[in-house]
């Protein structure tokens, strides 16, 4: 039998490590489900990150909302490493001390009274279904599991998560959705009044649209469905992936419009880039999802436990949820300028706190701006059909933030005839 060489430097591996050679390697071995821009990415600091080549870029994507603390924040390295080297993984046959702090720390900041941890934004929102529909089940009316979601929506990409995701391309090609979800438009309070019956058995909204394109609801909107929720006896399920943790000025996205939820779906900042989610619930839920159930291998870990409290430090340290607020509103600003810069190309701003959307004109090409900015330096995500979406670090400075209207305004300039 042959034996492959040992890695090392006379082993063919190791050539291929060349920072030249990563890109084509990425290329051929990566399952192509990305669209992946043409660079490989190395290193980060703060707001910045670097590529193998050694070119910085200002970061306003940190992970689609997920690097809360930015890069290489050294409270959360070091937590990181420590807990490592203490205790990693032990499985949900036993507790473990980190995650039993962290659901104190999240029940008591969301006013929530039971936590379930799992990996993803998309588990937390699988989770979430799952206990709505449990719920009725279990109170003896198996035939109540009908969901009210939006269009536009965007709650994941598991089978149960894509079937709540109110844009039908996330559902092309793979068989019959989930039955017993209604979509209808995202603000439309009449349509909610429409759609509900006597087997719905909860509503699933975000308190802003992030992957639909930056929108904020209408004033009103999250109480009335809160009320409709009340009257009718169904839950109210917030998705709080991206608008939580602080993204929006709050520390819940709906707080702002004084909401609170049945159960929440948390995950993105929640870590700081270390994976984790969470699933939130009153107390009056608990005993739904029993053993045997749901369950997540890996959810609740002491390292990922650990990230999110030093997470939740942070953010009261650097005060960075008050600072989400101020430095939301220079962005806001900031772009609603370019809006008046650039008539032609643009026709709105939109979003709340450091979560922020340039919507460009029909006609536009949403992705060649996006390009233009990214080679001048700026990383941006696309958001709906024509939004920009700006979602940086919230330890994001306002130097930077002026560095990224201006790399902005630049790629629109590029786009003129």
């Amino acid at each position: 039998m042959t034996l492959a060489p040992a890695y090392g430097a006379e082993s063919p591996i190791a050539e291929l490590l060349e920072p030249e050679d990563l890109l084509p390697l990425a290329e051929r071995r990566l399952v192509g489900n990305y669209r992946q821009a043409p660079f490989v990415l190395d290193r980060g600091k703060g707001s910045e990150v670097w590529d193998t080549e050694g070119r910085r870029y200002l970061d306003f994507c940190a992970g689609v909302a997920v690097c809360s603390l930015g890069h290489a924040h050294p409270r959360l390295v070091a937590a990181i490493a420590e807990q490592a080297a203490r205790l990693m993984h032990v499985s949900n046959y036993f507790y473990n001390a980190e995650n039993a702090r962290l659901a104190d720390e999240l029940c008591k900041r969301s006013g929530m009274d039971r936590a379930f941890f799992c990996n993803s934004g998309a588990e937390a929102n699988e989770a979430m279904l799952k206990l709505a529909r449990r719920w009725f089940f279990t109170k003896g009316e198996p035939d109540r599991y009908r969901i009210i979601a939006f269009d536009n929506a965007f709650h994941g990409r598991t089978m149960g998560a894509v079937a709540l995701t109110g844009t039908p391309k996330y559902r092309e090609g793979f068989g019959p959705p989930l039955t017993g979800v209604t979509h209808v438009p995202y603000g439309d309070l009449d349509a909610v009044k429409a759609a509900m019956g006597p087997d719905v058995a909860a509503i699933f909204v975000e308190p802003v649209q992030g992957e639909g394109g930056v929108i904020p609801p209408p004033k009103g909107f999250l109480p009335g469905l809160r009320s409709l929720c009340d009257e009718h006896g169904a839950l109210l399920c917030l998705d709080e992936v991206q608008t939580g943790l602080g993204r929006t000025g709050a520390f819940l996205g709906a707080q702002h419009d004084g909401v609170e939820g049945d159960a929440i779906a948390l995950a993105k900042g929640l870590g700081g880039g270390f994976p984790i989610g969470a699933l939130l619930i009153k107390e009056r839920l608990n005993g739904v999802l029993s053993p045997g159930t749901h369950g997540s291998t890996f959810g609740g870990n002491p390292l990922a436990s650990r990230a999110a409290r030093t997470v939740l430090a942070v953010l009261d340290e650097e005060k960075l949820i008050e600072g989400a607020v101020t430095k939301g509103q220079r962005l806001a600003e900031g772009l609603a300028a370019l809006v008046k810069e650039h008539p032609t190309l643009c026709v709105g701003q939109r979003g709340r706190g450091l979560l922020q959307g340039l919507t460009l004109a029909q006609g536009v090409d949403t992705r060649a701006v996006l390009g233009r900015a990214r080679a001048q330096g700026l990383l941006l995500t696309v958001a709906g059909a024509s939004t920009l979406r700006y979602t940086p670090p919230l330890v994001v400075r306002e130097a930077e933030i002026d560095e990224a209207l201006t790399i902005t305004s630049r790629a629109l300039l590029e786009m003129k005839p």
